[in-house]
C-alpha cells in the first residue's frame, strides 16, 4: 500500500539542559548531532537533532530546551521510552559494560518480545532503552557515526520501538487499528506490540495498558511527540485529509524545512507528527560539519541576528576532534 506509513521517523523529547544533552548523546551514546537549530514555534530555545552518519529518516532523536521548564513525571497517558537500535546481542553486553563504568542507570539485558534489550536512563530521568538487531527483519536502519567514539560493530544505527502508557487501551488500539493501520502482533502482561509497514524494530509501537497510575505531566525528562514516517507529500497529504476525516484535531500541513509534517492529537497526552523523509539535513550544512553551527530555516534567516542574541552559545565543534573508538 503505497500510502502506509513506513515506521518511526524521529521522536521529541525535552531536555533541562541542551549542553548536558549535547555531552551525553555524543561522548556516552556516540549519536551524530546532525543539527542545531531553534524551535520554530518558540525562537528562544534550542532544538537539537541526533541521528546516524547522515541523519536518514527513522534515526533521529531531537531535544527541545525550554527555558525554566518544571521537570516532568512519569505516568499513564505519555510516550513513556524511546529506543535506539544495535546491531547484535553482542552490543548490548558492549552497552552494558559501558553504562556501568559510565555509571549511567540501567537495568541490565532483559528479553521483551523476543528481542534483547537493555533499558537505560539520562540526567533528566528521560527514559530510553536499546534494542538488538540481531534477529530484525523489516524496514532497514541507518549507518552509525563513522567519526564517533563507538566501535562500529556496537554502534547505535537509528531508532527502535516507541513506548507508550495508556489508560484506554481500546481506544489506543482502535486508534492504531483503525486509522493508522497497525497490526498487533503480540502480548506480553500487560505490554502489546503493534507493527506498521514491512514491521521489524523500526516500525513498533509497544504500548502498555495502565488505568493506576496518575496522568503523566510534561516536563524535561518526558517525551513531546513521536514523529511516524511517510515517503513523500503526496503520501503526507493523504494522511492530512485521512486524519481530518475521521475527525482528529489536526495541525494540517507544516513545513519543517528538514521534512514536511503533519501534527494530531491521537489519545490524551499522546502527540503524533507524520513527517516525509526529506529533504533531510544535508541542504544547508556540509556533511563534514553537520551540526556545528546554529541552522536556521530560510524563513527564520532574516532574524538571525536577533536569535542568536537569545539562545546561549555552546560549542559543537567536532571535525577538529579526533575520537579514538572506546572498546570499554
Amino acid at each position: 500500500m503505497t500510502n502506509q506509513l513506513k515506521g518511526i521517523h524521529h521522536v521529541t523529547a525535552i531536555t533541562s539542559s541542551a549542553e548536558e544533552n549535547y555531552k551525553f548523546f555524543t561522548y556516552v551514546l556516540g549519536m551524530r548531532l546532525v543539527k542545531k537549530t531553534v524551535n520554530q514555534d518558540d525562537i528562544q530555545t534550542y532544538h537539537t537533532f541526533f541521528a546516524d552518519d547522515k541523519g536518514n529518516a527513522g534515526t533521529d532523536m531531537t531535544f527541545f530546551d525550554f527555558p525554566g521548564i518544571p521537570k516532568g513525571v512519569h505516568g499513564t497517558n505519555e510516550i513513556s521510552r524511546s529506543a535506539f537500535r544495535v546491531p547484535t546481542d553482542a552490543a548490548l553486553e558492549y552497552w552494558e559494560k559501558r553504562f556501568n563504568r559510565l555509571e549511567v542507570a540501567n537495568e541490565g539485558i532483559t528479553t521483551e518480545f523476543g528481542v534483547k534489550v537493555l533499558k537505560f536512563s539520562d540526567f533528566d530521568d528521560q527514559r530510553y532503552q536499546l534494542v538488538s538487531d540481531e534477529n530484525n527483519k523489516g524496514i532497514q536502519s541507518g549507518t552509525p557515526w563513522q567519526k564517533g567514539p563507538i566501535p562500529l560493530e556496537f554502534a547505535i544505527t537509528g531508532l527502535g520501538p516507541v513506548e507508550v502508557t495508556i489508560a484506554d487501551f481500546d481506544f489506543f488500539k482502535n486508534m492504531l487499528e483503525k486509522a493508522l493501520m497497525f497490526k498487533q502482533v503480540a502480548q506480553e502482561g500487560d505490554k502489546y506490540l503493534f507493527e506498521v509497514g514491512t514491521g521489524g524494530n523500526g516500525a513498533r509501537i509497544i504500548v502498555k495498558h495502565d488505568e493506576t497510575s496518575p496522568n503523566g505531566i510534561q516536563g524535561f525528562g518526558t517525551v513531546h511527540h513521536a514523529a511516524l514516517r511517510v515517503e513523500d507529500r503526496e503520501v503526507l497529504d493523504y494522511w492530512i485529509e485521512r486524519m481530518a476525516e475521521i475527525g482528529f484535531h489536526t495541525s494540517g500541513y507544516v513545513n519543517r524545512f528538514f521534512f514536511e509534517s503533519l501534527y494530531a492529537r491521537v489519545a490524551q497526552g499522546i502527540l503524533f507528527e507524520f513527517a516525509t523523509e526529506g529533504p533531510g539535513f544535508m541542504g544547508d550544512e556540509p556533511y563534514e560539519t553537520l551540526g556545528e553551527k546554529l541552522s536556521l530555516p530560510p524563513f527564520l534567516e532574516p532574524k538571525r541576528e536577533e536569535i542568536e542574541s537569545m539562545v546561549r552559545h555552546f560549542d559543537t565543534t567536532r571535525s577538529t576532534i579526533n575520537f579514538e573508538k572506546e572498546y570499554e
